[in-house]
């Protein structure tokens, strides 16, 4: 293939480096004389070689060859200073997924390095962003665990994802908006978070394209009709600020006007609730100097140029943003009377706000790159403690809320006494703070000073504060706290605490729960046995006590439990030696009742499928015996049970919904049976005595009638709403015959936020 002149021996254009290294490596054409550039020929090369012959005949959604993909990712990689083996990586992303070859087969031809990366990005694909919680946050949780192992990773993903989304017109309308929500939701805040501004613009932008179509249009319309005028006012203004810094001695590398990306000014749009022509500052001056003193100088001569506007100046040199971002920025009033942004920064500082975590690949020498998350790397602190907190956070909605609260920018920047900077997310309180600091300084918190006063726990931080937290032995948590405290890290730590001290009480009360279940014979040797340790990894426990814990704290069910305990004893152990600790079903089981609230037995449930759990009957559509239902798990208030068809299970959560039925059985054979309370509506021609009528027929059915309203106008039917106890449907239906039965009845109707199927009307 070498042999063949370069541009005809692929079908595909390619891009001028990755010909350069064809040819270089070329056996007769080759020149180069440094021995390690030319191994990374070798390398990027073979790598290129290796995905088009496995790519060969397949083709992409445009019908373009699908190889033009991993070239225009590693072109992509190139262009951010990706190493050889990021290049490589970025050819080979694909194959193991969609080929035959192994990863093993990676690693003998291209080394340890490009395995390691692909097998991350290879992982990285197969994660599919739902709005599950459950599976959502798992997916975050293999993702953090790609990244910590090489961060190189999840560049090559964005990479990938980049170009993905420039070609994302040939996709479905529901991929495209699919991807696009993962993109603006998921991606664009990682490139942030590892400071890659010009990935970060243009997903945000596409994302912007294909989830908000007629507002992306119309912004850049707009822009595109006023960009001559603009142009011309940064001119002059660009010209005014290089004579100024001229004469006051400051060597300005470069003075240049960047337009804000579409999805910012769209978002400024709704921040401010203004409309396009209302938004001024849409373009910005980049002034670009030598060292960080000159920063300051050329900051003094554009206030001196231009009136400075209150409130609009930032020192991101003083005080960097987490993802190293670095730059002076100050609004003013320009040459038109209209308001002008300037960002002043070194050299080295537009190259991280560029490039981010890339920015030493590309300008820096470092003879390898630190790729690793270690403990020292501030840069990382996030992700560092999103890992931490990986085998803690067993709550998936608290795991997501964390990783939401550290995936987006900090806006608060706050003091340690000894000048340490620590970056809070906005709403942050003094106990948010001192969790930041150590778990157990905000476990030991009994008051704090901001800027030397004595705060309430409670106060808000703000930019600039200083904060010193008092506090003592004997001092601990308050569930007070869990009101104001901002950050989920901080919620999660009070959670923690009061587990932690209340840990004997649980395991007693979790104890007491399952041996009511399993029964008190040889109950001690069962929590002993290698079972019950097999349940308790099951459940995601490291021992037995953990488990019964969690079981009286509430944070597992008991129906869990015995699910996995069910399991686990027909695997491991012989059916003679089940039978003892199987759950019974016990006659002298009672119900207990709480207002609506049932919790649940074995044995004498009227519903089959919450054994163990509390639950109510859902007033929204009232189900009784002999419908179809389904149960919803609620948050804090047990399991709703609902008819089939109830609308306010619509937008229910799939994993939110579990199986239940009537128990026939059980209510056939109560001795005294209970009824359930439901709402009917009558329609009868308007006559005197017609509501006594209803009620005798009614009563001589044997129902109770718990209330009724009636309303009459002149001319109209009377309409009657009687709220009615009824056995079962079949009653029910018995009684919707009786009535009916009388002449002046014009329409009976059952009252429940069913679908029309599903209502009972005669």
């Amino acid at each position: 293939m070498s042999s063949l002149p370069i541009d005809s021996a692929f079908d595909v254009s390619l891009p001028e480096w990755l010909k350069k290294c064809l040819r270089e490596t070329s056996a007769k054409t080759n020149t180069v004389t440094d021995e390690r550039t030319y191994n990374d020929y070798v390398l990027i090369c073979n790598a290129f070689k290796f995905a088009y012959q496995l790519h060969e005949g397949q083709t992409r959604k445009s019908g373009e060859p699908y190889i033009a993909h991993p070239v225009a990712v590693a072109d992509l990689l190139r262009d951010l200073g990706g190493s050889a083996a990021m290049i490589a990586a970025g050819f080979l992303h694909d194959v193991v997924e969609d080929t035959e070859v192994t990863i093993e087969e990676i690693e003998n031809h291209f080394g340890a390095e490009v395995r390691l990366l692909v097998e991350g990005v290879t992982k990285l694909s197969k994660i599919n962003f739902t709005s599950k919680t459950e599976s959502q946050a798992e997916n975050f949780r293999r993702m953090f665990l790609a990244m910590a192992q090489d961060i190189r990773v999840i560049v090559v993903k964005l990479a990938d994802r980049l170009h993905n989304m420039r070609t994302l017109q040939y996709m479905s309308e529901a991929s495209r908006r699919r991807s696009a929500q993962e993109t603006r939701d998921i991606f664009a805040p990682l490139a942030n978070r590892l400071g890659i501004w010009r990935i970060k613009w243009e997903l945000e932008d596409l994302a912007f394209k294909y989830l908000e179509p007629e507002a992306f249009r119309e912004i850049q319309q707009h822009v595109a009709e006023k960009r001559t005028a603009r142009e011309e006012k940064l001119v002059k203004a660009t010209e005014v600020l290089k004579d100024r810094m001229r004469l006051a001695g400051i060597k300005c590398l470069d003075i240049s006007g960047r337009p804000k990306h579409l999805y910012s000014i769209y978002q400024k749009m709704q921040r401010q609730q203004k409309e396009f022509h209302e938004i001024y500052d849409l373009a910005a001056l980049r002034i670009i100097v030598e060292t960080n003193e000159e920063c300051y100088r050329a900051l003094a001569v554009v206030h001196d140029s231009f009136r400075p506007i209150p409130g609009r100046f930032k020192d991101y040199i003083g005080l960097p943003k987490p993802n190293r971002y670095q730059s002076l920025h100050t609004g003013v009033i320009g040459l038109t009377g209209r308001p002008l942004e300037i960002q002043i920064r070194t050299l080295e500082m537009h190259h991280i706000a560029e490039y981010g975590i890339a920015a030493h690949w590309k300008y820096k020498e470092t003879g390898g790159s630190h790729t690793q998350v270690t403990g020292t790397d501030e840069k990382f602190t996030w992700l560092r403690q999103l890992l931490e907190w990986q085998s803690d956070l067993k709550d998936a909605q608290e795991y997501l809320d964390n990783v939401r609260e550290n995936l987006f920018e900090d806006d608060v920047y706050v003091f340690t006494p000894k000048g340490d900077v620590v970056p809070l997310s906005p709403g942050s309180t003094t106990i948010d703070f001192a969790y930041r600091i150590h778990t157990e300084v905000g476990n030991h918190c009994a008051g704090a000073r901001v800027n030397g006063r004595i705060v309430p726990l409670s106060t808000h931080l703000h930019n600039g504060d200083i904060v010193d937290i008092i506090t003592q032995k004997n001092s601990h948590p308050s569930l007070d706290w869990l009101n104001f405290v901002r950050t989920s890290a901080a919620k999660y730590r009070i959670k923690q605490w009061y587990k932690r001290s209340h840990r004997d009480e649980n395991i007693a009360r979790g104890r007491d729960i399952l041996e009511k279940e399993l029964g008190k014979t040889g109950f001690d040797n069962l929590l002993k046995s290698h079972p019950m340790h097999t349940v308790a990894e099951k459940c995601n426990y490291h021992s037995v006590e953990d488990l019964l814990a969690a079981l009286g704290y509430g944070e597992v069910t008991l129906n869990l439990v015995l699910n996995r305990w069910r399991e686990v004893i027909k695997v491991e152990q012989p059916v003679a030696d089940i039978i003892p600790f199987i759950p019974k079903e016990s006659a002298s089981s009672k119900t207990a009742r709480e207002g609506h609230h049932t919790t649940s037995k074995t044995s004498d449930s009227p519903i089959i499928g919450v054994e163990g759990l509390v639950y109510y009957i859902a007033g929204c559509c009232t189900p009784i015996p002999g419908e179809a239902i389904i149960g919803v798990v609620t948050r804090g208030r047990g399991i709703s049970i609902h008819r089939q068809g109830c609308h306010n299970v619509e937008s229910v959560e799939c994993e939110r919904l579990i199986p239940v039925r009537w128990n026939t059985a059980v209510i056939a054979n109560q001795s005294r049976p209970h009824t359930y309370p439901i709402d009917i509506q009558i329609e009868a021609m308007d006559r005197v005595g017609i509501l006594k009528d209803i009620l005798s027929r009614l009563s001589d059915q044997g129902i109770n009638v718990r209330h009724a309203n009636v309303k009459t106008a002149l001319g109209q039917p009377a309409l009657m709403d009687l709220g009615i106890d009824v056995r079962d449907r079949t009653q029910l239906e018995n009684v919707f015959v009786q009535i009916k039965k009388m002449s002046d009845i014009l329409n009976i109707r059952r009252i429940g936020q069913v679908e029309e199927s599903g209502e009972l009307r005669i």
